[in-house]
Order: structure tokens, then sequence, then C-alpha cells
């Protein structure tokens, strides 16, 4: 191995140079081009209007660091500065751009579209910046002229910041309606690259990203079956580390912590139609044994730190990518607000496949949806996360193709998932179209929703089932295929709170926008002896008529949960605590940038105390027969809070071990 060196970059350098302290290079993707394993790549503050593919790999006790001397002080930006602006007629100005700036790949020629795309418009992967802020494109000049406020849009007064692009040859004209500001005075950009740091092939290993600002990219709609490009990701790779960064203004995706690229599975329905939707994603898995997906090739990195916020699809994406990977203490919002883009493919954080991948002490809200795991969360944990307000703002309207709204969501997997001392404070807490979950001392002021429905479809009068894989416990190899029994959940130590009022009563459990806090949506699942005696007979059983049991639901356990507010209460529990004539009020209140509770909850549960979960009590998802357990395949004991802090003896139900710990800041 090379002796390890620093490479310089600084984009104030007098002229360019050869990386060292000297001499720098102006450009990080020059340092990209030689930096190898231990070498760190220190690159001074400024702004880089680049793009960088790095092309070495580094080795997992040296890899290649590409850090910013001052913590967020250099900029990787997709962007250019966008000036020349003249009055076209009101508040709306114009300006022409020569094509040749964006050379092969033309944003405003591309449009974001693919597989699960819903949205009835189709918008440019392009965007115009006003002060950082995404304007809203326009459809016709006409709608940019008249500056109307999106009816769908979480924030009013945003929407009417509009622009509208045409094609003049060999230029592009853009059009902007900027409502009294000069453009020519403002941060006016406009986003000409892709991707801002990304390699473009497989397996470029253990690359540590640290402290940089990445904003402003023109990426493209990452469904999963296709190539997922975010601003910023490791591609198909091994053991990145993305930490203390600021990533924001992604037309699409912040990070992308997957997907192989495969001609063969890329679009494939938007391109062929001739396969399901489904069978097309379970194609995808199959394909990627063939890409080399493995826990020794794929996964395990590390997003950490980081400032994820306003981006138009998701904060986090990955398909396959993600397995075994840590996203933590990270700050996650205001993702997906604008309801310009809409589709299957939209949250904070949106993973498929999300095999033993941890999501713990994040502050996630504002988002259409705060954790979406899509297929195959096996051995994943949802742990120690703050969300709130991840649903429409009151009286914001939902356009067709935007999908609803919730803190968690796990969709068609078999478990084991845990969800585990949270606290959930928006509409809807959790959504289940699932499998093998277990909740455990979470606090929820939002429903459980889409419980036995959500995943199969009725097709020329029959019933389609949606098969998804399994896998062979903490590995990606397949074990099996099935579809969704629903059941085999695990509901203990929680809170439930009515929080909010309920806005249709007429809704059910199989709604997505359901709104009636509690259990008592479990009750159409039977006990687990209830589940097991047609199974208990001695000898050797007839196949055929155990066919009605080996399809039908699977059991759930409910204990040790607290009800407030009106909160309904599953039948099958037995040890429980319902108040029923006491008003709980919570409040989560900010103030300088710390989020605490203000509650009464705890002068009402009295000495209500529930036991000591653990993974043996929790015991194995039904179909991969995997304990719920830590990925190293370690027990866990639900002995710690919401902040680490010791349960003891007995347990308080929810997130917090003791009264005085709810006071203090969550984030």
């Amino acid at each position: 191995m090379s002796e390890k060196k620093i490479i310089y970059v600084n984009a104030s350098a007098s002229r360019e140079g050869n990386g060292s302290k000297e001499m720098p290079f102006r450009h990080i993707n020059d340092a990209a081009k030689v930096a190898g394993p231990g070498d760190e790549v220190l690159v001074a503050p400024g702004i880089y209007r680049e793009y960088v593919n790095p092309i070495n790999a580094g080795l997992e006790d040296a890899p290649v660091v590409y850090r910013s001397e001052k913590p967020l002080g250099a900029v990787i930006t997709g962007a250019e500065e966008l000036k020349g602006w003249k009055k076209y007629m009101g508040t709306t100005w114009t300006v022409r751009v020569n094509n040749g700036i964006f050379g092969s790949y033309h944003p405003y020629k591309t449009f974001v579209c693919g597989d699960w795309y819903f949205s009835p418009i189709v918008r440019h992967t392009g965007c115009i910046f006003l002060n950082d802020l995404a304007m809203y494109e326009a459809v016709t000049l006409d709608e940019c002229l008249k500056a109307t406020p999106d009816e769908y849009a979480w924030n009013a007064e945003e929407s009417r910041y509009k622009w509208f692009t045409e094609q003049d040859g060999d230029e592009t004209v853009f059009y902007a309606n900027f409502r009294g500001l000069d453009p020519n005075k403002e941060n006016v950009e406009l986003t000409v690259r892709r991707n801002c740091f990304m390699p473009d092939k497989n397996h470029v290993n253990y690359i540590t990203v640290s402290g940089f600002n990445i904003n402003k990219a023109a990426t493209t709609w990452a469904p999963p079956a296709a190539y997922q490009d975010g601003m910023i990701g490791p591609h198909w790779s091994k053991g990145w580390i993305i930490e203390d960064c600021e990533i924001y203004g992604s037309r699409c995706c912040g990070i992308s912590l997957g997907k192989y690229l495969d001609p063969e599975n890329d679009m494939y329905f938007t391109k062929k139609h001739v396969k399901s939707p489904t069978q097309m994603e379970r194609d995808a898995v199959c394909r990627g044994q063939y890409h080399g997906w493995t826990k020794e090739n794929i996964g395990s990195h590390i997003i950490r730190r980081c400032h994820v916020h306003h981006c138009e699809q998701t904060g986090i994406v990955g398909r396959m990518g993600a397995v075994f990977s840590t996203i933590e203490d990270c700050h996650i919002h205001h993702v997906c607000n604008s309801s310009q883009l809409g589709g299957a493919e939209t949250a904070g954080i949106k993973l498929h496949a999300a095999i033993d991948v941890t999501i713990r002490r994040n502050h996630i809200h504002n988002c259409i949806q705060g954790v979406w795991l899509d297929w195959e969360a096996q051995g994943a944990r949802i742990t120690q996360n703050l969300m709130h307000d991840n649903h429409r703002p009151d009286g914001v309207k939902t356009r067709n193709g935007i999908m609803f709204n919730t803190d968690v969501f796990i969709e068609v997997g078999h478990g084991p998932t845990l969800i585990d001392n949270n606290v959930l404070l928006s509409k809807v807490s959790i959504t289940i179209p699932s499998e093998g979950i277990a909740c455990v001392h979470n606090l929820c002021l939002g429903s459980f929703s889409l419980i036995n429905s959500g995943v199969d479809s009725v097709v020329n009068g029959q019933r389609e089932p949606r098969y998804t894989p399994y896998h062979i416990r903490h590995r990606t190899e397949v074990a099996g295929f099935m579809t969704i029994l629903h059941g085999d959940d695990r509901i203990y130590n929680n809170i439930f709170i009515q929080h909010y009022k309920i806005e249709d009563k007429k809704k059910k459990p199989t709604d997505a926008d359901y709104m009636a806090v509690g259990t008592a949506a479990f009750n159409i699942f039977p006990t687990w002896e209830e589940w097991h005696e047609p199974f208990a007979g001695d000898g050797m059983p007839d196949m055929g008529a155990l066919a009605k049991a080996h399809f039908g639901h699977l059991p759930v356990w409910v204990k040790g949960n607290a009800y407030f507010n009106g909160a309904n209460v599953c039948k099958h529990e037995k040890e429980k605590f319902v108040d029923k004539k006491d008003k709980v009020t919570i409040q989560l209140v900010e103030k300088n940038g710390k989020y605490t509770l203000k509650t009464n909850l705890y002068s009402f549960l009295g000495d209500f105390r529930c036991g000591i979960i653990t993974s043996d009590i929790l015991g194995c998802a039904f179909e991969p027969e995997q304990r719920f357990e830590s990925p190293d395949g370690s027990a866990i004991t639900f002995d710690s809070d919401y902040f680490g802090n010791h349960r003891g003896v007995f347990a308080l139900p929810g997130p917090f071990a003791d009264e005085k710990a709810c006071t203090k800041a969550l984030v």
C-alpha cells in the first residue's frame, strides 16, 4: 500500500495545482481521480460547482476520506448561478441559456417519471432556486404569470413563486415569477447536474464524506426497479460513511443507498409494461444475487448526524443497497411538501429490503411520510426516534397520485421488524399492511392503519396475492416467498392517546387515513392458542384439511399498553391500563431548536407497571423463523428507554423510564 497522504483542494486557489498544501487542486473531482486507500481529501471552504465521481475504493481499515476543512464550509452543488434576467410581464422575468451548459444530460428536456410515478402532471428534473428555496414549476406560461397559490402545496405562499421553461433551438428559455424581487439582485440558481457526489460504477467501497453542504441537483425519479440516484450516495458499494453533512434541494432524492444498474430491470414496467409491477420487483430482488448482493459485498453504510431537508421525493432512498446499514442522529424534514411530484416512493426515509437496518435517534418531521420500509424489512429496527407533523397541514388538498401520510409505514414484509421506544406524534403513527411487526414502548398520538389491507388485488374476478421474499437469517440470500397472511404482531407496553379529532368516523382500520387510536384493529386476529389449535393434533395431519389454517390470519400478542382519551382496546388484551375519565393533554414545545413534551399524562398512570420485554418474549417472526433480535443475533432486553435510561425491574408503558425523563429535551 502506498503511503497515506493528505490531498488539498481549494476553490479559491490562484491557479490549478497538484493537490499539495502549497498548490491545492481547485476541484474536488481532480482529487477524487488520485485519492486511494487511507488518503484524506481536505477541502477548503468555498462553492464547488461540480460533479464528484470517486474512482478509487478504500479499504475497511483504510477508507478514502473526503472532509470539509470547516464544517459545512465546503459546498458541493449541482446548480449554477443564473443572471441576466430581463423583465417580461408584471413580476415575471425571462432569461435564455445556451444548451451547451447541460452537456449530455439536459434537465429541462428530461422528465421526472417512471415506475410507480402516479402524478397526473410530469415535471422536469431541473429546477430554479430563489435564495436556496425551490420555486414551483408551472405547466404553462399563463400559470407562471398568474402566480396563483397551489392548493395542494403544504406551503401555499412558497408555491406562488413559479417558473416555466420551453425550448427554442439550441437555447432553453426560462420565465420566472419573482413576485416583486429583482432576480439580478437575489441568489437565483438553476440545477444543471444530475448528481453531486456519487460514483458512476459499482463497488467503490469504503468512502467517508464528512462535513459538506451538498445541495441542488437535477436528480431523477428513483423507484426500486431502476437505477436510484441521489445527490450523494455509494451507488452499489459497501462501507460508506456520510456524516455531519447538510443535504437539501434535490429534485427527487437527497441520499441514495441503492441500487445496481441493470438494463434488464431498469424502469421495466414503464418501458415494457408486460409484467405486473410486483413480479418486476421480485425479479429485481433475484437479479440482485447475480449482481453480488451479499453481506460481504454490499451495504453496511453509516449515515449519521446529517441534516436532510427540502427534497421532493425522499430524503434517503435505497433498494437492496442499504442492507446492514445504520441511519442515526439525523434531522430529516420537509420532504415531498410541494406535491409537485407524486408516486409510491416518497418519504423522509424510503428503503426497500432494509435487512438488519437500524434507524435510531432521528428527528423526522413535516414529511409526507416519516419512515417507509417496503418489502423485506427483516431484522430492521426503528428506535428512539422523534416523529411529528408527518401529515398534510389542515385544509391542504391531496393531489391524485400523492401518497397518504404516516410516521412509520412497513409494507408487505414478513418481519421480524421492531418499532420501539419512539415518540410518534402525527395523525397516523404506524401503517402495517404487513406481518411480523413488534411495537414496544412507543408513545402514539396517531392510529394503526392499513390493518389486513393494502396487499392483494382482485383482478379478473380473482384474488392476486402479492408474494414477497424473506431471507436466510441476517443474510441477503432469499429463503422463500409468501403472500401476507397478516397478524404475527406483538403490541407491548405502548401508550395510546386519542389526541386528534377523528375527521371521518366511517373510516376503518383497512383505510390508510384511519384515525381512531388504539389496538382494536387487531381484534380480527386470533390469539396464539386459537391459531395453533388446528395444528395441535397427534399423528400425521391431513394436508388438505389444514389448507384453511395455512392461509388464515396469524396470531397477535397484545399486553401492557395504556389507553387515554377514548383510545380503543384489543379484545385479547388482559393486562392493560385504561383511563376513561381523565383528559390527557400533550404538546410538543419547541424553543431555541430544542423539543420537549408538555403533558399531564403521568399524573394519571398511577402505579400501573408492565413487565420488561425481551427477544425471548417476542419470539420469532413466522415466515423467516427469525427472532426479534439484534443484527448480530444477540438478544435484546428492552430495559433502556428513549434516552438510554435504565428501566429497572418494572417498566412504565411508553418510551420513558420515568416522568422526569419525559421533561427532557427530545432532540
